[in-house]
């Protein structure tokens, strides 16, 4: 299984963002009730590899359409502000 890949994140504080793309090797989605980028964290420094974007490593939302086992099946997801958290803005219930 290819894991997805994050196609847009609009969170420019993340310290994995650059020109609004994920350079974390893999990031985590939720806490069980809310859709948020668990993996976001803000810092004067910059991380993650610049050559590569983002993937979705694993998702705690079991209520999404696109998780199967705790693993996301979207062939991408997009993270942005949402109730002033970094969420994934790809979530869908079931």
């Amino acid at each position: 299984m290819e894991m997805p890949v994050v196609t847009e994140c609009a969170v420019e504080s993340c310290a994995y963002n650059r020109n609004r793309d994920c350079h974390a090797l893999a990031i985590t989605v939720g806490d069980v009730r809310h859709a948020h980028c668990d993996t976001f964290f803000t810092s004067s420094a910059k991380g993650g590899d610049p050559s590569t974007s983002g993937r979705v490593g694993a998702c705690k939302m079991s209520d999404c359409q696109h998780n199967v086992g705790f693993e996301c099946r979207a062939s991408g997801i997009t993270v942005g502000h949402k109730h002033d958290e970094a969420d994934c803005l790809t979530y869908a219930p079931a």
